[in-house]
Protein backbone atom coordinates (compact mmCIF):
# COMPACT_ATOMS: atom_id res chain seq x y z
CA UNK A 1 0.00 0.00 0.00
CA UNK A 2 1.58 3.27 -1.45
CA UNK A 3 1.88 5.96 1.49
CA UNK A 4 0.80 9.42 1.49
CA UNK A 5 3.91 11.93 1.21
CA UNK A 6 2.44 13.87 3.99
CA UNK A 7 3.09 12.67 7.44
CA UNK A 8 -0.52 12.10 8.95
CA UNK A 9 -1.57 10.41 5.20
CA UNK A 10 -4.82 12.13 4.98
CA UNK A 11 -5.30 14.05 2.05
CA UNK A 12 -6.87 18.01 2.18
CA UNK A 13 -10.96 17.79 1.53
CA UNK A 14 -12.01 19.70 -1.21
CA UNK A 15 -15.27 21.87 -1.11
CA UNK A 16 -18.13 20.95 -3.60
CA UNK A 17 -19.41 22.86 -6.40
CA UNK A 18 -22.71 22.91 -4.47
CA UNK A 19 -20.82 24.84 -1.19
CA UNK A 20 -18.86 26.90 -3.05
CA UNK A 21 -21.69 28.31 -4.74
CA UNK A 22 -23.60 28.88 -1.40
CA UNK A 23 -20.30 30.68 -0.16
CA UNK A 24 -20.59 33.37 -2.69
CA UNK A 25 -24.37 33.54 -2.46
CA UNK A 26 -23.94 34.44 0.89
CA UNK A 27 -20.98 36.87 0.35
CA UNK A 28 -22.97 38.58 -2.19
CA UNK A 29 -25.77 38.79 -0.10
CA UNK A 30 -23.36 40.40 2.63
CA UNK A 31 -22.34 43.02 0.00
CA UNK A 32 -25.84 44.02 -1.21
CA UNK A 33 -27.23 44.38 2.64
CA UNK A 34 -24.00 46.63 3.60
CA UNK A 35 -24.98 48.51 0.36
CA UNK A 36 -27.96 48.62 1.09
CA UNK A 37 -27.87 50.29 4.17
CA UNK A 38 -24.73 52.41 3.20
CA UNK A 39 -27.37 53.96 0.97
CA UNK A 40 -30.52 54.37 3.74
CA UNK A 41 -28.04 56.45 5.45
CA UNK A 42 -26.81 58.41 3.10
CA UNK A 43 -30.17 59.09 2.20
CA UNK A 44 -31.34 59.81 5.46
CA UNK A 45 -29.04 62.75 5.72
CA UNK A 46 -29.89 65.44 3.88
CA UNK A 47 -33.51 65.03 4.85
CA UNK A 48 -32.23 65.81 8.46
CA UNK A 49 -30.12 68.86 7.21
CA UNK A 50 -33.32 69.87 4.98
CA UNK A 51 -35.47 69.89 7.98
CA UNK A 52 -32.93 72.07 10.23
CA UNK A 53 -32.50 74.40 7.29
CA UNK A 54 -36.00 74.46 7.06
CA UNK A 55 -36.76 75.44 10.68
CA UNK A 56 -34.05 77.75 10.85
CA UNK A 57 -35.55 80.09 8.06
CA UNK A 58 -39.01 79.52 9.37
CA UNK A 59 -37.77 81.21 12.70
CA UNK A 60 -36.04 83.75 11.01
CA UNK A 61 -37.21 87.52 11.78
CA UNK A 62 -36.31 90.16 13.11
CA UNK A 63 -37.73 93.51 14.83
CA UNK A 64 -35.85 96.83 15.65
CA UNK A 65 -36.52 100.79 15.48
CA UNK A 66 -35.91 100.44 11.79
CA UNK A 67 -38.37 98.52 10.81
CA UNK A 68 -38.85 94.24 10.59
CA UNK A 69 -38.21 91.32 8.08
CA UNK A 70 -39.09 87.90 8.14
CA UNK A 71 -38.23 85.28 5.41
CA UNK A 72 -41.70 85.36 3.99
CA UNK A 73 -40.59 88.93 2.25
CA UNK A 74 -38.49 87.78 -0.09
CA UNK A 75 -38.95 84.94 -2.59
CA UNK A 76 -35.82 83.68 -2.82
CA UNK A 77 -36.11 82.57 1.20
CA UNK A 78 -39.81 81.56 0.35
CA UNK A 79 -38.10 79.37 -2.25
CA UNK A 80 -35.23 77.69 0.06
CA UNK A 81 -37.87 76.46 2.49
CA UNK A 82 -40.30 75.13 0.10
CA UNK A 83 -37.20 73.17 -1.97
CA UNK A 84 -35.61 71.83 1.80
CA UNK A 85 -38.95 70.58 2.47
CA UNK A 86 -39.51 68.82 -0.90
CA UNK A 87 -36.22 67.66 -0.48
CA UNK A 88 -36.73 66.93 3.27
CA UNK A 89 -39.68 64.53 2.13
CA UNK A 90 -38.14 62.84 -0.57
CA UNK A 91 -35.09 61.76 1.40
CA UNK A 92 -37.04 60.41 3.68
CA UNK A 93 -39.75 58.05 0.87
CA UNK A 94 -36.64 57.52 -0.99
CA UNK A 95 -34.74 56.31 2.34
CA UNK A 96 -37.57 53.79 2.99
CA UNK A 97 -37.86 52.23 -0.29
CA UNK A 98 -34.22 51.78 -0.24
CA UNK A 99 -34.07 50.05 2.61
CA UNK A 100 -36.62 47.37 1.69
CA UNK A 101 -34.40 43.93 0.22
CA UNK A 102 -35.96 44.05 -3.61
CA UNK A 103 -34.12 43.43 -6.61
CA UNK A 104 -33.28 46.04 -8.24
CA UNK A 105 -35.42 46.68 -11.30
CA UNK A 106 -34.38 48.40 -14.28
CA UNK A 107 -37.71 50.96 -13.51
CA UNK A 108 -36.85 51.41 -10.19
CA UNK A 109 -33.16 52.45 -11.05
CA UNK A 110 -34.18 54.80 -13.86
CA UNK A 111 -36.47 56.34 -10.76
CA UNK A 112 -33.88 57.03 -8.60
CA UNK A 113 -31.66 58.20 -11.23
CA UNK A 114 -34.32 61.03 -12.61
CA UNK A 115 -35.49 62.05 -9.12
CA UNK A 116 -32.16 62.32 -7.69
CA UNK A 117 -31.30 64.97 -10.33
CA UNK A 118 -34.55 66.68 -10.31
CA UNK A 119 -34.22 67.20 -6.67
CA UNK A 120 -30.40 68.19 -6.87
CA UNK A 121 -30.84 71.02 -9.17
CA UNK A 122 -33.51 72.48 -7.03
CA UNK A 123 -31.56 72.55 -3.69
CA UNK A 124 -28.99 73.70 -6.06
CA UNK A 125 -30.88 76.61 -8.10
CA UNK A 126 -32.64 77.18 -3.93
CA UNK A 127 -29.25 77.54 -1.76
CA UNK A 128 -28.04 79.37 -5.18
CA UNK A 129 -30.48 81.93 -5.29
CA UNK A 130 -30.71 82.51 -1.63
CA UNK A 131 -27.00 83.44 -1.58
CA UNK A 132 -27.45 86.26 -4.51
CA UNK A 133 -30.00 87.96 -1.88
CA UNK A 134 -27.43 87.45 1.42
CA UNK A 135 -24.78 88.81 -0.79
CA UNK A 136 -27.04 91.95 -1.89
CA UNK A 137 -27.74 91.81 2.03
CA UNK A 138 -24.43 92.93 3.07
CA UNK A 139 -22.83 94.46 -0.04
CA UNK A 140 -25.89 96.28 -1.64
CA UNK A 141 -25.92 97.11 -4.75
CA UNK A 142 -25.43 101.01 -5.61
CA UNK A 143 -26.70 100.86 -9.55
CA UNK A 144 -29.80 100.06 -8.65
CA UNK A 145 -29.58 101.82 -4.98
CA UNK A 146 -30.39 98.72 -2.74
CA UNK A 147 -28.73 99.53 0.55
CA UNK A 148 -26.66 96.98 2.60
CA UNK A 149 -29.29 95.54 5.06
CA UNK A 150 -27.49 93.46 7.25
CA UNK A 151 -26.21 96.35 8.69
CA UNK A 152 -29.23 96.99 10.06
CA UNK A 153 -30.80 93.53 10.71
CA UNK A 154 -27.80 91.47 11.26
CA UNK A 155 -29.36 88.78 13.21
CA UNK A 156 -31.76 88.09 10.43
CA UNK A 157 -28.90 87.44 8.05
CA UNK A 158 -27.07 85.33 10.77
CA UNK A 159 -29.68 83.22 10.62
CA UNK A 160 -29.96 83.33 7.30
CA UNK A 161 -26.35 82.43 6.21
CA UNK A 162 -26.73 79.66 8.65
CA UNK A 163 -29.95 78.04 6.66
CA UNK A 164 -27.81 78.56 3.15
CA UNK A 165 -25.11 76.64 4.51
CA UNK A 166 -26.70 74.02 5.74
CA UNK A 167 -28.82 73.68 2.49
CA UNK A 168 -25.22 73.90 0.52
CA UNK A 169 -24.37 70.22 2.47
CA UNK A 170 -27.34 69.10 1.34
CA UNK A 171 -26.60 70.01 -2.31
CA UNK A 172 -23.25 67.90 -1.99
CA UNK A 173 -25.29 65.03 -0.21
CA UNK A 174 -27.65 64.96 -3.01
CA UNK A 175 -24.82 65.34 -5.45
CA UNK A 176 -23.10 62.36 -4.21
CA UNK A 177 -26.54 59.99 -4.55
CA UNK A 178 -26.95 61.68 -8.24
CA UNK A 179 -23.77 59.34 -8.77
CA UNK A 180 -24.72 56.26 -6.69
CA UNK A 181 -28.12 56.55 -8.72
CA UNK A 182 -26.09 56.82 -11.94
CA UNK A 183 -24.04 53.65 -11.29
CA UNK A 184 -26.44 51.61 -10.28
CA UNK A 185 -28.47 52.08 -13.46
CA UNK A 186 -25.97 52.84 -16.32
CA UNK A 187 -24.16 49.32 -14.65
CA UNK A 188 -27.08 47.80 -15.62
CA UNK A 189 -26.41 48.25 -19.44
CA UNK A 190 -24.33 45.83 -21.34
CA UNK A 191 -20.85 47.10 -22.48
CA UNK A 192 -20.89 47.52 -26.38
CA UNK A 193 -19.46 44.70 -28.41
CA UNK A 194 -16.78 45.21 -30.89
CA UNK A 195 -17.18 43.60 -34.16
CA UNK A 196 -14.10 42.68 -36.01
CA UNK A 197 -14.21 44.93 -39.02
CA UNK A 198 -14.95 43.13 -42.26
CA UNK A 199 -12.71 43.67 -45.27
CA UNK A 200 -14.33 44.05 -48.67
CA UNK A 201 -12.16 42.00 -51.16
CA UNK A 202 -12.14 44.02 -54.31
CA UNK A 203 -11.88 42.16 -57.43
CA UNK A 204 -9.88 44.11 -60.28
CA UNK A 205 -10.36 43.38 -63.83
CA UNK A 206 -7.91 43.79 -65.62
CA UNK A 207 -8.54 45.20 -69.40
Amino acid sequence: MEKSEKGNGVAPATRSPMALMGSSRNENQEVNTSMRTAETMLRLVPMALGVAALVVMLKNSQSNDFGSVSYSDLGAFRYLVHANGICAGYSLLSAIIAAVPRPSTMPRAWTFFLLDQILTYIILGAAAVSTEVLYLANKGDSAITWSAACGTFSGFCHKATIAVVITFVAVICYAVLSLVSSYRLFTKFDAPVNYPSKTIEATVFHG
